[in-house]
Order: C-alpha cells, then sequence, then structure tokens
C-alpha cells in the first residue's frame, strides 16, 4: 500500500489549494478514505471523508461549506479542494485508508498573509 499527497504550498487567507493523494497497492474503488491533518501542539483531526464509490461525503463542521473532498477511481487519486483558506487551516495533511489504517507521509498547508 502507498499514499502520496501533494499539493500542499504556502497560501494567504482567502486563497485555494487542491491537495491530491495518488494511491497505490490497493483496489482503490473498494474502500472509504479520509483526509486528515495535523497542526502543531494539536490533536489530529478529521476533515473530510469519501466513500469508496465517492457517493457519500463528510466533513469536519470546521471546514463545512469551504472545502471538497472527491475521488477519481479511475487515476486512483483522491483530492481535496480548499477555498476561503484561513490561518487555522495551517497543518499537514494526510490521506488516510481506514481499512489499512496506514496514512501518507503528509503534505504542508501554511496559511498566512
Amino acid at each position: 500500500v502507498q499514499l502520496v499527497e501533494s499539493g500542499g504550498g504556502l497560501v494567504q487567507p482567502g486563497g485555494s489549494l487542491r491537495l491530491a493523494c495518488a494511491a497505490s497497492g490497493f483496489t482503490f474503488s473498494r474502500y472509504g478514505m479520509i483526509w486528515h491533518r495535523q497542526a502543531p501542539g494539536k490533536v489530529r483531526e478529521l476533515v473530510a471523508a469519501i466513500s469508496g464509490t465517492g457517493d457519500s461525503t463528510n466533513y469536519a463542521d470546521s471546514v463545512k461549506g469551504r472545502f471538497t473532498i472527491s475521488r477519481d477511481n479511475a487515476k486512483n487519486t483522491m483530492y481535496l479542494q480548499m477555498n476561503s483558506l484561513k490561518p487555522e487551516d495551517t497543518a499537514v495533511y494526510y490521506c488516510y485508508l481506514p481499512s489499512y489504517a496506514y496514512r501518507g507521509q503528509g503534505t504542508q498547508v501554511t496559511v498566512s498573509p
């Protein structure tokens, strides 16, 4: 199993980023996936979750209306579109495969003027 995140970076408040999680080593479409984030000194937080088919999604209250989780099963890739970013969104973002208890190495998102 391998999960590789990309797309993080430095963005100003109000800006947007699109994260991607490229998956390999398992049948991607069969499994629900999760985006987590962890800021320094804080506990890990579930940001968004998506079913294997992509038909069902769930979001943390803190990101509802601003973030959109999606997946392209033909490309074995999950995405997180992040709009209206706030400084409190600063964290390392991880994709997580619950059925294997496996997560990627993470990608840093920094929201700062």
